[in-house]
């Protein structure tokens, strides 16, 4: 007798799935690798053409004077920390928390460089200006998370945006974007890349999430604190002999999907619409304001897990790989458009939701 199939399996067996661009295979490598001249000359220890040009590249596109692409994010924002903080003298920095620092660095920023965080707001809200001016005590630097990834991937406005960063300068507190997901939330803010940075003194970019590279990232700012941050690059291990296995697709994915962004956006709320058309479904937010949101389900991982098996079965089409048990009758995930979404015919999506909410109407 078969073992009953899992959601994960299910997953990766439907024929569609509605997020991402498709399976971080070997076959992104080898497309992005396909035109590119086999006498390109690699990358050294953080110098070369290869290397230099997409920094100057990824600098001009964030209105910054200088750029460094690193390995992770995980090490550009570590780092940038604790140049501020060293520049200040102060050990303490503040930012949500549910930031990446916080939860899924094993206390990095704390066991490596011991720099206490101060965690502003609620966890299930943005910080505010409010929130930034009753900081009880003095802090090196001011992280800021756009999009919130784990409430759903909310924004702030962009005048509350501008009156922090306004508060900050006048205060002389230094203000630094982790930006992952920069690229996806500029439709919604109607801004250019550099605009945005204006407002921060260093900025971090993912060039795998949105943009689908391999992996890596850009910490950009002045040329001062760049140059800096190479120094800590080095005491990490982040310079590997040659990073261009990861700077190529990441120039070329880069190229090809920061201009689709704004495609991804559009496609994301005709997706969230479909969800909230369902009984017993609601996206968070409710209308996204980048290509990503939570889909949240009211009722439990253990009765829904079924649910979207069953769909899967009938309809060919795969919604979540996997859930997170939020509640006793509730659990979400987290679905970000990608290429995929817009090649789905629209009957199927039709079809699919329409099974979905009979399927939700039975449990």
């Amino acid at each position: 007798m078969l073992e009953p199939k899992t959601l994960l399996e299910a997953y990766h067996s439907a024929s569609i799935q509605l997020a991402g661009h498709g399976k971080r295979d070997v076959e992104v490598l080898k497309h992005a690798f396909a035109d590119i001249n086999g006498s390109i000359a690699s990358d050294m220890y953080g110098s070369g053409e290869v290397i230099e040009d997409f920094q100057a590249e990824m600098a001009g596109v964030l209105g910054k004077e200088s750029a460094v692409f690193y390995p992770s994010g995980t090490m550009a924002q570590q780092i940038a920390l604790r140049i501020w903080s060293d520049r200040k003298g102060l050990k303490t920095v503040a930012y949500h928390p549910l930031c990446h620092l916080e939860i899924h660095e094993q206390d990095g920023l704390k066991e490596l460089h011991h720099i206490k965080p101060i965690l502003l707001a609620d966890k299930d809200r943005l910080i505010t200006l409010d929130d930034v001016r009753s900081i009880g005590e003095d802090i090196a630097c001011l992280l800021l998370e756009l999009p919130q990834r784990e409430i759903g991937g909310q924004l702030p406005e962009y005048a509350e945006l501008e009156a922090i960063s306004a508060y900050c300068r006048e205060q002389g507190i230094i203000l630094h974007l982790d930006g992952a997901r920069l690229f996806e939330v500029l439709p919604y803010y109607g801004k250019t890349a550099a605009e945005v940075c204006a407002l921060f003194d260093s900025v971090y970019v993912s060039l795998y999430k949105g943009i689908g590279g391999i992996a890596g990232a850009i910490l950009a700012g002045s040329e001062d604190f760049t140059e800096e941050s190479k120094i800590w690059k080095r005491r990490h291990g982040g310079d590997l002999i040659s990073l261009y296995p990861y700077i190529l697709p990441a120039q070329h994915y880069f190229r090809q999907r920061a201009g689709l962004m704004g495609r991804y956006y559009e496609e994301a709320k005709e997706l969230a619409e479909l969800f909230n058309g369902c009984g017993k479904v609601s996206t968070l937010p409710k209308v996204p304001v980048s290509n990503m949101f939570h889909v949240h389900f009211a009722l439990s991982k253990a009765v829904m897990e079924p649910v979207l098996i069953r769909l899967s079965d009938q309809t060919g089409v795969g919604l979540a790989a996997r859930l997170k048990e939020t509640g006793p009758d509730a659990c979400s995930y987290e679905l970000s458009i990608g290429d995929l979404y817009g090649g789905i015919p629209k009957d199927k999506l039709k079809e699919t939701f329409e099974l979905l909410d009979r399927l939700l109407g039975e449990v």
